[in-house]
């Protein structure tokens, strides 16, 4: 079954190193990507009511863009943080591939969990 990719954005009021920190650090994650998530070099293993996915942070710009490639998997999930240089909006850009039955399902698991993390950075 092929894979399609899925991007979404939300608006997050909240400075791009806030958002950093809860996109690229194992603790950040784990407030709101995962149930834990530890780091060993550049992988990173998340845990899911108990099962572990591995996946190599394979790029990082401070304050602006993370990318995991699962390494399982030949695909990635990725978080761009942008700024509207008129408004000064800060949103976050999520990447990520699903199987085709799965779309709106992966879709509204995102929903959920930048849900989560607006509420924990107060925004």
């Amino acid at each position: 079954m092929s894979k399609q990719k899925i991007e979404l954005e939300y608006v997050v009021k909240c400075s791009p190193k806030v958002l950093f920190n809860r996109l690229s650090s194992a603790s950040g994650l784990s407030e709101w990507f995962a149930d834990d998530v530890s780091v060993s070099g550049k992988i990173y293993t998340f845990m899911w009511d108990g099962t572990g996915q591995n996946a190599e942070l394979s790029l990082r710009k401070e304050n602006h863009i993370v990318r995991f490639n699962w390494v399982d998997d030949d695909t990635y999930f990725e978080f761009k943080i942008t700024r509207d240089e008129l408004t000064g909006d800060v949103s976050l850009l999520i990447t990520d591939f699903a199987d085709d039955d799965e779309v709106e399902e992966t879709q509204s698991l995102w929903d959920s969990q930048v849900t989560t993390l607006k509420h924990i950075i107060g925004s």
